[in-house]
């Protein structure tokens, strides 16, 4: 499991692709979809770790 502040950077890094790519194509986009559930995946691993 990675450390807490490799898993901050992770989503902050998630996070900024998403909404990057939903302004050029829109938040329904498969691949700002895909993105958006690996983001849910590294928030579920950070609120596991607390």
């Amino acid at each position: 499991m990675m450390a807490a502040a490799h898993l901050l950077e992770e989503i902050e890094n998630h996070r900024n692709t998403m909404v990057a790519l939903a302004m050029q194509t829109s938040f329904s986009d498969q691949k700002v979809v895909e993105i958006s559930v690996q983001l849910d995946q590294l928030l579920n691993q950070l609120e596991q770790l607390k």
